[in-house]
């Protein structure tokens, strides 16, 4: 081969380098950032798992972002790069905890006969969500103070709210099914839930022993209750 067809092929080579160095440095820049991503994702999941220790623990109250930041083995500081304040670590925890909420509640019911049971595996199902986890009730009830939820910005509530909600749609449309229009059904979703919130507050603060109550017989007598309110043709429908 002469010179010149060598001086010719190499071009294309030289091109051919650029490319591939091109492609493997892309690569590595990628990878980078995928372990970036990685790493952040884990601290930011130690930091809410220090969090909802310290809560536990010490109370809602009694938790500091010190006490979180050393729980994690972090500096105070070094938690800012993840969450804005105590507030917004409250408000992921809580997060956290409605989905698992919606997924236990969503899986309820497969074997269920009819729209009554399914009614009632739906109810039964949250009711048992938080009867079983008493501290995720309570951190519901500490992001409000009053009627403002405190320091959380109006999209995360609003998200915290949807999330509140979705949970609660699988009760609501099982009365539409079984004959209630939307405004009934939507009061007897609301009716439930604060029947639910209700007995549990009593259950997990020892004043339900005041009326030598038991909860979950309350709970079930409320849902008689409620099934016996529901259209008479439709309460034995099955599925």
């Amino acid at each position: 081969m002469s010179k010149s067809t060598t001086a010719r092929q190499s071009p294309p080579r030289s091109r051919a380098r650029a490319a591939a160095a091109g492609m493997a440095a892309e690569s590595r820049t990628e990878s980078r950032a995928i372990r970036e991503n990685t790493l952040n994702q884990a601290r930011r999941a130690l930091i809410l798992d220090a969090a909802r220790s310290a809560f536990f623990e010490l109370g809602l109250d009694g938790a500091s972002l010190r006490e979180i930041a050393k729980r994690a083995g972090y500096t105070p500081g070094a938690i800012y790069s993840y969450f804005a304040n105590l507030e917004e670590i409250y408000g992921a925890l809580l997060g956290e905890s409605l989905q698992r909420l919606n997924g236990v509640v969503d899986a309820a019911g497969a074997d269920a006969a009819g729209p009554v049971e399914l009614l009632r595996a739906k109810a039964t199902a949250f009711y048992v969500f938080y009867r079983d986890n008493p501290k995720e009730l309570d951190l519901g009830f500490y992001l409000f103070d009053g009627v403002k939820p405190r320091g959380l910005t109006p999209e995360l509530n609003q998200q915290l709210n949807e999330r509140l909600m979705a949970a609660l749609r699988p009760v609501e449309q099982q009365l539409k099914t079984l004959g209630l229009d939307a405004d009934e059904a939507v009061a007897e979703t609301t009716a439930a839930f604060a029947h639910i919130v209700g007995v549990l507050v009593l259950n997990n603060t020892g004043r339900i022993r005041l009326f030598r109550q038991n909860p979950d017989a309350l709970f079930e007598r409320y849902m008689d209750s409620l099934v016996r309110r529901l259209p008479a043709s439709l309460r034995c429908v099955r599925g």
